[in-house]
């Protein structure tokens, strides 16, 4: 039995914090790794919220630092689920930082993950489809099938070495 479509809004997700020293490297900009942790979280909270089951990461499309998030700032990370198949879901997650003195807000970074249902023995189970809702979300579930062949690509074309 599949399950019922759900719009966009019933997986977004959003979460905003303050960034203070130990959030920081060397040059007082927050660690690329700990934000990284951050955009996972707040993506398996946006696929749990959409299909109501345990999720597992599947991939990570390339994250491209558009511009640094500094102490001080706030960060705010947004994700929903943009596109689904039949047990996985895409979600897209854009970041933002803040400057809470001047008010100025900018895109930091913007990437897209992949993450599977799975049932209580790990097994990937079925995800309801997603109806997109604005015009930036229909857009996103258009050109998600593209995204998805370049992923299965990627795949196809990954060279491990056995040791």
């Amino acid at each position: 039995m599949t399950a019922q479509a759900k719009p966009t809004s019933v997986s977004r997700s959003i979460k905003t914090m303050l960034v203070f020293p130990g959030d920081t490297n060397y040059h007082g900009t927050m660690f690329g790794g700990n934000l990284m942790k951050y955009i996972d979280e707040i993506c398996v909270i946006a696929a749990m919220r959409h299909c109501g089951r345990r999720v597992v990461t599947a991939s990570t499309d390339s994250l491209d630092f558009k511009s640094p998030v500094r102490m001080g700032e706030a960060v705010e990370l947004e994700a929903f689920v943009s596109w689904t198949r039949r047990t996985s879901m895409e979600i897209y997650c854009i970041v933002r930082a803040e400057n809470l003195e001047t008010g100025e807000r900018r895109t930091t970074v913007t990437c897209f993950n992949t993450f599977v249902a799975v049932d209580e023995n790990g097994k990937p189970t079925e995800v309801p489809a997603v109806i997109p809702e604005t015009e930036v979300e229909k857009k996103l579930h258009a050109s998600a099938p593209e995204r998805f062949e370049r992923r299965k690509k990627r795949r196809e074309e990954q060279f491990y070495i056995d040791e």
